[in-house]
């Protein structure tokens, strides 16, 4: 039996952060993975769905520059897409992951990992002791318990990058991250698509307005959406699947893709002969990120209360820091804002409180918005869709952002250090902005903050008095 510092379960975001860190650390580190170097996100996640939502965004675009007649287009988008991003793929794995972990002993391909007893695991017979364990097993697509699911050929993540060439015909049940991304991007790649889901709106998680902004340019681009539907059967038929909602609508397609959710199953794992408490919605942890045994850790997916590659990056690192610090300066991985994106055009980004969150805690708060159609830039560049809308209360306190636009996603991370950090929205208001980047959208929206100041009458008073 080899004994180690550090065993890590799972090779994705949060495994991966763990490993490099501990092992650059000059600890013993073993990273055991059951299928490929990367996890998910590297494989069959966010890594390859950005990569074809690259794609499909080139090709829209060209779409709408046809009038120009572009010489030597067809060149710029892959003929077969699957291909590139799994070209691609094998190069990050094989060049740049693999140096990444070279001090890290690993265990790649050979089958799932099992406790033996609190401290020991077990792979294809051979056995790793160590002082420290990290359960870095992520979580898995759900598949709804429809009538009739079992008999269709469906797509999920885990097997849609794996298609030969792009359906003429794509349903897509669920509305949320996974299935908006992927709904536009096969559309722009040339399918008919249908999205429908149970929720009121787009991106649930999320504000409402926000998703009716995207179900707008979903529209407008072809992409048929069905909010607030239940199915009742999905069925196989000559030409592909077909799914019948409770209100008796009819969604055929050549491919049915599944993004409704995600689940966990840690059967393999034997967690009880460790004494780690689980559940069906993943792994207890407490705010270090510990299980209910203290030398085990659970950072990322496993412990299911954020399901973002960053979030399990950001744990994976505090579960290691906080497994050699002391009890009394561990670091509470809650103190630390989750922003999210989604990827779609336009992307959408959040950071902090939702409006809906406020108003369910009854917090006094202001909206600020600073509206696309509103920017110079934007409009010139053809962009116009979309604005920064952010939560504050009368003092300036942030309490969330949403955005919806152009550089959302690079936008959100400077809104969510000043909600991290306490910092107030006047900040944003002095602080200078390149010009005309549409992160001056967020500048507007401080400026916005400070003109409220200066509108009562005491202000006016005061600015007449100061200019005799």
């Amino acid at each position: 039996m080899d004994r180690y510092d550090v065993v890590v379960v799972g090779l994705g975001p949060a495994g991966m952060a763990v490993s490099a860190m501990a092992a650059h650390m000059g600890l013993k580190v073993v990273g055991i993975e059951r299928r490929a170097l990367g996890g998910e996100c590297m494989n069959t996640g966010c890594i390859p769905s950005k990569a074809l939502l690259r794609i499909a965004h080139v090709r829209h675009l060209l779409a709408r520059a046809s009038d120009y007649a572009l010489q030597g287009e067809a060149d710029l988008v892959p003929r077969e897409p699957f291909r590139a991003i799994a070209e691609s793929l094998t190069y990050i794995r094989d060049k740049k992951t693999t140096a990444m972990l070279d001090r890290v002993e690993l265990v790649v391909g050979r089958g799932s990992a099992a406790f033996v007893d609190p401290h020991t695991l077990e792979v294809d017979g051979e056995r790793f002791r160590a002082k420290r364990i990290f359960l870095c097993t992520g979580s898995l697509p759900a598949v709804p318990p429809i009538p009739g699911i079992d008999t269709v050929p469906y797509l999920t993540n885990e097997n849609l990058f794996q298609l030969e060439k792009i359906p003429e015909r794509m349903v897509v049940l669920g509305g949320g991250a996974i299935g908006c991304e992927m709904a536009q991007a096969f559309r722009r790649l040339g399918s008919e698509v249908a999205v429908v889901h149970m929720d009121p709106h787009l991106l649930p998680h999320g504000d409402p307005d926000a998703g009716a902004l995207l179900e707008a340019r979903f529209r407008a681009e072809g992409i048929r959406v069905l909010n607030g539907r239940r199915i009742r059967a999905a069925e196989k038929t000559g030409g592909g699947i077909a799914l019948t909602t409770e209100a008796g609508e009819k969604l055929e397609g050549d491919a049915l893709l599944v993004a409704a959710g995600r689940r966990w199953d840690f059967s393999a794992l034997g967690l009880d002969r460790a004494g780690v408490a689980h559940g069906p919605k993943g792994i207890p942890v407490n705010r270090y990120l510990q299980t209910s045994q203290r030398h085990i850790f659970a950072p990322g997916d496993a412990n299911g209360l954020f399901l973002f590659s960053h979030a399990a990056m950001q744990q994976g690192m505090l579960a290691f820091m906080n497994s050699l610090i002391p009890g009394p300066v561990k670091l509470g991985f809650r103190k630390y804002v989750v922003p999210w994106t989604v990827f779609t055009d336009p992307p959408v980004a959040h950071v902090g409180l939702l409006e809906r969150d406020l108003q369910r805690q009854g917090i006094p708060y202001e909206v600020l918005e600073s509206r696309y159609e509103d920017y110079g830039a934007a409009i010139a560049e053809g962009v116009a869709v979309g604005s920064v809308k952010a939560y504050v209360s009368r003092t300036g306190r942030v309490y969330g952002v949403r955005i919806v636009g152009e550089g959302a996603g690079e936008m959100i991370g400077e809104w969510g250090l000043l909600i991290q950090k306490r910092l107030r929205i006047h900040n944003l208001a002095f602080l200078q902005h390149a010009f005309p980047t549409m992160s001056f959208l967020t500048k507007r929206v401080g400026e916005g903050w400070l003109m409220n100041r200066t509108r009562g009458a005491g202000m006016r008073r005061l600015a007449r008095w100061l200019c005799r």
